[in-house]
């Protein structure tokens, strides 16, 4: 009956999409058709069924829970304790991270404060240069007039065209009588003390004063300079020199050119120069002349007080104009120039662009072309290889022909240097003689 039982629920399990009405069929007639007696399938049943219990016992074991008991390996996840030289070694990494990362930090702001600083410098230099500018510099011009000036009633058109422009003016006794000066306020950061100076210096005569200034020159060559009187104006010029000696002065004498001057003449002007100029008369162009040549100084005559004010205002201008120029001139060659209005060519410090030089030297002689300058160049890149190979070779015929052969190209067409550029070269490196003529 067991045997049924279990049979027909195992029929029951396989069945479970089918309706009622077909498992109750299969329950009650799908039993198993066989022509084999009951007994023998029982005892069938009984010789299986320790092999079916240690299959199901088999499959509870591998369905059971894992044993909580410890594996006798370690376990990945648990961290072994660390030495004492490991802790170290670990701490003393972390120190050299640390002294890596704090050096890098250093290095990024001390490139960080030098980038600063040089915005900093660039920043100056162009507010610098801005100051420096001829209508900027001007607002700083001081001019200096001598008060001794304002003694003539016609010193008034002067002072009027000075405050008429806005500039700068002083009134104030001055070293050397009767002169002009000016004086130039630094701008912020510089280190020289401030104001400063110029050394143009303006002295204003009249015709009469000139005059005797001649007479004491004349004496002055003649008898020496301690021969001169004591008040001369050009007794107190001369001290005055001698005490500076980068002073420029300039000699404005209020009056007609010598040059129109005629002592022979007739008119009444005339004769009353001639008795202060002496019997023989007196040689101006002498005077000048030791003026410019002992003293460095210049003379020129103005008809008025009008052409005197322009000839203030034009110093002034220029000395407004030459701070700038100094501070942007350059003092290369003329051919190392950069610019393309004297066909210069830039050298940096590397010494990059010679090359260029050396061929546009060789292009200064005559009849030699870009081409040619350029084979020469690109055989022999430096004049002191070119003279290495002269003398290398033994005769001077060969010498003469060395660059002949030389290729030069220009555009798809080519040609040879030729005997003649060749020769003009080798003359032009090699002459003694500063008057030979190269072609």
């Amino acid at each position: 009956m067991s045997l049924l039982r279990r049979t027909a629920t195992w029929e029951i399990s396989e069945s479970e999409g089918e309706s009622d009405s077909e498992i109750k069929s299969k329950s009650t007639y799908d039993l198993p058709k066989t022509d084999e007696p009951i007994t023998q399938r029982i005892q069938t049943e009984k010789c299986d069924a320790p092999a079916r219990r240690s299959e199901a016992q088999n499959f509870r074991d591998n369905l059971s829970v894992p044993s909580t008991v410890a594996p006798s390996t370690p376990s990945p996840g648990k961290r072994r304790r660390r030495t004492k030289e490991e802790i170290d070694a670990d701490k003393l990494n972390l120190v050299q991270k640390k002294k890596v990362r704090e050096k890098l930090r250093n290095e990024k702001a001390q490139e960080k404060e030098k980038k600063r600083q040089e915005q900093h410098r660039r920043k100056q230099d162009a507010e610098r240069l801005k100051c420096y500018r001829p209508e900027n510099c001007l607002k700083c011009l001081t001019v200096c007039v001598d008060s001794a000036l304002l003694q003539d009633e016609r010193s008034d058109i002067l002072l009027g065209s000075l405050f008429s422009l806005e500039w700068k003016t002083t009134i104030e006794e001055q070293q050397l009588l009767h002169s002009i000066t000016w004086t130039r306020d630094l701008p912020q950061g510089e280190d020289k003390p401030s104001p400063v100076l110029e050394e143009q210096v303006l002295m204003v005569l009249t015709l009469n004063d000139f005059l005797d200034m001649v007479v004491s020159i004349n004496h002055a060559e003649q008898k020496g300079t301690e021969e001169v009187a004591v008040n001369s104006l050009f007794k107190k010029l001369s001290e005055y020199l001698n005490r500076n000696g980068e002073k420029v002065v300039t000699l404005a004498v209020m009056g007609p050119n010598p040059n129109s001057w005629t002592l022979c003449s007739r008119r009444h002007e005339d004769q009353m120069l001639r008795p202060q100029m002496g019997e023989e008369g007196s040689d101006i162009e002498e005077a000048l002349v030791f003026l410019q040549l002992y003293r460095n100084t210049s003379v020129i005559f103005l008809e008025s007080w009008q052409g005197l004010t322009d000839h203030v205002c034009a110093i002034t201008k220029a000395l407004s104009k030459r701070p700038f120029k100094q501070l942007t001139e350059q003092d290369n060659l003329p051919f190392c120039l950069d610019g393309s209005w004297a066909s210069g060519v830039r050298v940096e410090r590397d010494g990059t662009g010679l090359s260029h030089v050396w061929s546009r030297q060789i292009q200064q002689l005559n009849r030699v072309s870009p081409a040619v300058a350029a084979g020469v160049s690109s055989a022999f890149p430096s004049p002191q290889l070119l003279l290495q190979a002269y003398k290398d070779l033994d005769s001077e015929v060969e010498r003469k022909g060395l660059l002949a052969d030389l290729l030069a190209k220009s555009g798809e067409r080519e040609r040879r240097v030729g005997p003649e550029i060749s020769n003009r070269v080798y003359r032009f490196l090699t002459a003694q003689n500063p008057e030979l003529v190269l072609d």
